[in-house]
């Protein structure tokens, strides 16, 4: 027998139900049902409130039902689900999930799904375990053992601390064009052409290239940021030897910052960034006119972050070269392009890590002091 259930709402009940509606983030079908049961109770049919609110007249009388026989939570809520038992039970999950912790068998580098539903059913008595059951109960652990992630801890001491604070310190500073601080670092990019000309994009195509490409080699990108300035300047060179770098500094001091009387670099700790890489280019007078114009502030080591630059390439990765470039000419002229469109616009990073708050966020990581 189709029982039909009347909607009486109290005021109580009509508030909360409006104030649902009126905002929060609640999932669309409880925000149906509460539009369901104000219809209703209004005394609109059911016919009328299925049309407009493009629900099926079983979701309707569930509804009300619910209302009816258990309260208002309970007819916002969802219905439990009638659904097949768990294949695999608390035991044997536990079991799935210690296996995929484990060594992988020989030969093989990392569990896969394939494997662990074998192993699962070599230990359990299942005669057929899906790869769709192994990947459920291994979702609901956060465990992904195909996946693997590499990291490097530093030595956080006093000297890491040391370093830190100078660099921070540095970009606190208030600009002085008689000592700029600038950010330096190199990037490694390669030269792709292509083996197919690609085809343009037009309207519902995106541009498509082949697979296929043509490396033509590498270069290495010397680049420059102002620290206080919107300025940055980017070299492309064949290698990133002593000389290189030198060439580098010798450029800051007599053409980027010519009437500085000292320029402070922020570097990290590759092996040819060192006043000896200068002895080894120049002559010895030469190497000691330019350094008297530099002064040097290494990153703690395995804190690359801390340098301003490192931002910088990544926007010139991304806005610049993120496609194939096959020679050095046409890099060149791509970056001077870019180059020169974000100093017109001025553009700088906006630095918001500070000293005091590497002191309040990092305190655990300083070296503990004696009393």
């Amino acid at each position: 027998m189709n029982i039909r259930y009347h909607v009486e709402l109290n005021q109580l009940e009509r508030e909360q139900l409006n104030a649902l509606l009126s905002g929060g983030r609640h999932s669309a079908r409880r925000l149906k049902r509460a539009q369901i049961l104000l219809a209703a109770n209004e005394g609109v049919s059911d016919e009328v409130i299925a049309a407009t609110l493009n629900v099926s007249g079983s979701t309707i009388y569930r509804t009300k039902r619910r209302l009816v026989e258990a309260n208002l939570e309970g007819a916002l809520s969802e219905e439990p689900r009638p659904g097949v038992a768990r294949k695999l039970s608390a035991k044997e999950e536990a079991l799935l999930v210690a296996t995929a912790c484990s060594t992988p068998p020989p030969g093989r580098a990392r569990w896969t799904l394939e494997l662990l539903a074998d192993e699962m059913i070599k230990l359990t008595d299942h005669a057929q375990i899906s790869c769709e059951t192994v990947r459920r109960r291994l979702g609901e652990n956060h465990l992904k053992p195909w996946r693997k992630d590499m990291w490097c801890i530093p030595k956080v001491d006093g000297e890491y601390v040391a370093r830190m604070e100078d660099v921070l310190d540095l970009y606190a500073e208030a600009p002085d064009p008689q000592r700029p601080v600038v950010c330096f670092d190199e990037s490694p990019v390669q030269l792709i052409g292509e083996v197919r000309d690609p085809i343009s994009a037009k309207p519902m195509q995106p541009l498509r290239y082949d697979c296929e490409y043509r490396r033509n080699g590498t270069v290495n990108l010397f680049v420059f940021l102002d620290a206080h300035q919107p300025w940055r300047r980017v070299k492309v060179t064949d290698r990133r030897t002593n000389k290189d770098f030198a060439e580098c500094m010798r450029e800051l001091v007599d053409i980027d910052y010519a009437d500085a009387k000292t320029i402070r670099v922020v570097m990290d700790n590759l092996s040819t960034h060192s006043p000896g890489a200068l002895y080894d280019a120049f002559p010895a007078a030469e190497a000691r006119r330019v350094l008297k114009r530099l002064e040097f502030h290494h990153t703690p080591k395995h804190a690359s972050w801390l340098n301003m630059v490192e931002i910088e390439i990544g926007v010139l990765k991304s806005q610049c070269l993120d496609r194939r470039i096959d020679d050095k000419h046409r890099m060149i002229a791509e970056i001077n392009a870019w180059q020169q469109q974000r100093n017109a616009q001025r553009a700088q990073i906006q630095w918001m890590f500070t000293t005091e708050k590497a002191r309040e966020k990092l305190h655990k990581a300083y070296p503990v002091k004696e009393s």
